[in-house]
């Protein structure tokens, strides 16, 4: 099992910010901090999905990434 946290700087306004909160909503991902012109996003889950969630932020305004790397374990007992 593998997880990456990552944050993303979203700047933008009107139509933009929303469709940025919109999509953050669907991914699951949290505002850790918003101003009037742009949001931090924090999201966790595969690699994958933090691509994905990068890929439509980009034509919003995705100003940064700062990803952790991915953290994994094994399922099960052993």
């Amino acid at each position: 099992m593998e997880r990456e946290l990552a944050l993303f700087k979203v700047a933008g306004t009107g139509d933009k910010r929303v469709e940025a909160l919109r999509l953050a909503d669907i991914f699951r991902a949290n505002v850790v901090d918003s101003t009037l012109t742009s949001f931090v996003f924090e999201i966790t889950g595969a690699p994958e999905k933090i691509d994905a969630f990068a890929e439509l932020m980009r034509p919003l305004g995705l100003q940064e990434v700062a990803r952790t790397g991915v953290a994994a374990l094994s399922r099960g007992a052993v």
